[in-house]
This record gives structure tokens, C-alpha cells and sequence, in this order.
């Protein structure tokens, strides 16, 4: 049995596997877990993932969980070109610190931004108070700052002169509140022409094909959501309020 990836693209995670596989050539079933219908609760799901998250990994009997483990497993397994995860000890170690700090910097408050900007007003049909929105986006800004000054520095990508994957996983995350009309990279030329640099590495034709169905999600249909996930998120608002 050959590598199966269960992925949704809406999923910056997904879209980091997704990418990487894709520009080294390696071969992978797409097994779609729809997280609008929440298929990731699924019964047969939680077989593959108890943790019911995604994205998710299976090659063979072996099964894997957490993009960054995913990615670290794809790069050994597949030999991937070295600057994705340099061998240099401190390289190497340069990017294990990105993907250490990005998890509550990066990854959760640009997933903020989308459900405040876009999917909350779209399935609640209430505003997130414009207090909260505005501590969000203060937020942001302040860890774009830090990311700009800690990791970023005056280099081209995050380890030097090479994408890895560290730049992968931080423009795909950046990239999440896109879909709610919020472009992150308007008020830095630094942080956009690094955007653009990591683009143009990956390739632009498969950087948009992973980010296709998020920029497409303000056209969502929200009365196909499952109840029990709308329920969810309404209980969400609340905690913004």
C-alpha cells in the first residue's frame, strides 16, 4: 500500500504537506476529510486519528499525526534537497525554533483572523465585537513584527539564501486570512517581497492550486455545515464577546 495524506486545503497544516509532497515529487494518495462537514469526527476517521485533527499520514501500517512530523518523516524518508531541513546543526536547529515558536504566534492567530473577519459573521451571522477584532489584529501585527526581527532578519529566507521549511510553514499560515478578505502583508515590503520569494521557490502554478479552495471559501454554502458543528461555532462567538 502506497503513502496516503489525509488533507483539506482550507488547512494551512494540510496545504504545508501538500505543497512540500507535491514540489519533490513525491507520490501520495489524497484522501479529501472535509472539515466544513466535519468528516475529521467521523467514526472512520478517528480509526486513522484519534486526535481528529488533520493533516494525517499513513504509509502502510504506519500512521502519523502533526504536520511538522509529517514533514520532518517526508523529508528523511524521501531525501529531500538538504535546504529544506539543513543538515548544518545550527541550521537545522533554526528551523526546529521556527517551528517550535509558530504554533501560537503564527498558526492560532491568523486562524483568528478568519474566523472573525469571514466564518463567524458567515455562520453566526453576528460581528465579532470590533474590540476583539481589534486585539486580534494588534496581536498579528506585533508577531509579524517579531518574525521580521527575530527570524527574518535582513536575509532572504529564514535560514540564509534557500527556502525551507520553516518559509514554507510560515507563508501558509500567513496566507490563512486571505479568505477573509485580510492581507497581512500590506503594511510590510520586507515581509512581502520574503512572501513573494518563498512563492516563486515553491512555484507559483502549485502555490495556488493548494490555496485555491481558501480563496474560494468566502463562496461557501454555509447551509450545508452539519448542526452540530454550527452549534460549535455560535458557542465560539461567545467567547469573543
Amino acid at each position: 500500500m502506497g503513502l496516503e495524506l489525509y488533507l483539506d486545503l482550507l488547512s494551512a497544516s494540510c496545504r504545508a504537506v501538500y505543497i512540500f509532497a507535491r514540489k519533490n515529487s513525491i507520490p501520495f494518495d489524497f484522501q479529501f476529510v472535509d472539515l466544513l462537514k466535519g468528516h475529521h469526527h467521523s467514526k472512520e476517521y478517528i480509526e486513522i486519528n484519534p486526535l481528529r485533527k488533520l493533516p494525517s499520514l499513513k504509509d502502510g501500517t504506519f500512521v502519523l499525526c502533526e504536520s511538522v512530523a509529517i514533514l520532518f518523516y517526508l523529508c528523511r524518508k524521501y531525501s529531500a534537497p538538504s535546504h529544506w531541513y539543513p543538515p548544518d546543526l545550527h541550521t537545522r536547529a533554526r528551523v526546529d525554533e521556527f517551528m517550535a515558536w509558530q504554533h501560537t504566534a503564527i498558526q492560532l492567530p491568523m486562524n483568528k483572523i478568519l474566523w472573525i473577519k469571514l466564518l463567524i459573521p458567515m455562520i453566526a451571522g453576528e460581528e465579532v465585537p470590533a474590540e476583539k477584532t481589534e486585539q486580534v489584529l494588534a496581536e498579528v501585527k506585533n508577531n509579524l513584527k517579531l518574525f521580521e526581527e527575530k527570524f527574518l532578519q535582513e536575509k532572504m529566507f529564514i535560514t540564509g539564501d534557500n527556502i525551507s521549511l520553516a518559509d514554507l510553514v510560515a507563508l501558509v499560515e500567513m496566507m490563512q486570512p486571505m479568505a477573509g478578505n485580510h492581507n497581512v502583508f500590506l503594511n510590510s515590503s520586507k515581509l512581502a517581497e520574503w512572501r513573494m520569494r518563498v512563492e516563486l521557490a515553491i512555484g507559483s502554478g502549485l502555490f495556488w492550486e493548494a490555496h485555491d479552495r481558501l480563496v474560494k471559501l468566502v463562496e461557501w454554502d454555509c447551509s450545508t455545515l452539519d448542526p452540530m458543528v454550527k452549534e460549535r461555532i455560535c458557542d465560539l462567538l461567545q467567547k469573543f464577546k
